[in-house]
């Protein structure tokens, strides 16, 4: 099988207490790294993102380095390569200093033919809408499980380059006949909704052609949503316990690789869930 990673690579950059930086890859090389865990021998990770000329040749290389990941599909831009600034003291403040240009259909249109697509808003500005449709498209014939992470489309950039929360009006375009979601508590928060809470905001996700919901909770699991016969079916996840973790950066990268791998071979959203998260908690414990 074949993996289409659709997402922004970063350079998470973390600001530690006693003043100085470590800078780690982020970003899709997340989901990436997930993927060649867990995919079998003759399967192929082929992650689409631009970088920095500068940075080409080491992104290359690191996604190289892991097991039936493909740099093929990487390509150069005339832009900075993302990066993301964390602050652990200040209250999990993000700051976002390069956010690359979105990623053209053109670099992904020959790539469709792929036998799952992952569609990950790594900076919220990783694709346009229109993109999205043509990827739909193009996907449609095939019957190719699409699965789309909101992440950071529902968050804005201000003039000091922090990320903030903002209500997303076209989140109905953005989930139309998209086969699975993941979103978190506070994403989901940011879509403009009718009043009622998330429970409300997850049926009119399912009334859109969405097959399942995944609403990731931290350290108390995951929810996964789906309808059968008109009917909502919820299943509550519990977080699998965390061995020696150094830190729970990429997660939901990680989470939504996961999914889409087991969901690929189960077509079954809880199950796959529930694979997704034990996965998780092993490849965080081994950071």
């Amino acid at each position: 099988m074949k993996f289409l990673l659709i997402g922004h690579f970063c350079f998470d950059v973390f600001h530690l207490a006693d003043g100085s930086e470590q800078e780690r890859p982020g970003g899709i090389y997340h989901a990436a790294a997930m993927l060649s865990t867990l995919a079998a021998r003759n399967d192929v990770m082929l992650p689409v993102c631009g970088l920095a000329k500068e940075d080409f040749t080491r992104v290359s290389s690191l996604f190289g380095a892991l097991p039936g990941v493909s740099p093929d599909a990487l390509f150069k831009i005339d832009a900075p390569t993302n990066r993301v600034h964390l602050f652990p003291g200040r209250d999990g403040a993000v700051c976002s200093s390069d956010i690359a240009p979105p990623i053209p259909f053109e670099r992904l249109r020959r790539h469709l033919g792929s036998d799952a697509i992952l569609v990950n808003m790594e900076s919220g500005f990783d694709i346009v809408l229109e993109t999205l449709d043509q990827i739909r498209m193009g996907a449609r014939d095939d019957g190719t499980p699409i699965h789309f992470d909101y992440h950071n489309l529902t968050l804005g950039v201000n003039e000091r380059h922090e990320r903030y929360r903002r209500p997303l009006e076209a989140w109905r375009r953005w989930s139309f006949m998209i086969d699975t979601v993941q979103l978190n508590e506070e994403e989901i928060r940011g879509l403009d909704a009718v009043p009622g809470g998330e429970e409300q905001t997850i049926g009119h996700l399912l009334t859109l052609g969405v097959k399942g919901v995944l609403l990731t909770r931290g350290s108390r699991g995951v929810t996964a949503f789906c309808d059968e016969h008109k009917h909502v079916i919820r299943t509550d996840i519990p977080a699998a316990p965390l061995a020696q973790a150094t830190g729970t950066t990429g997660a939901g990268d990680m989470f939504g690789a996961a999914f889409l791998c087991q969901y690929r071979k189960t077509r079954n959203i809880a199950v796959a869930a529930g694979e997704a998260a034990a996965a998780v908690a092993v490849r965080l414990g081994q950071q």
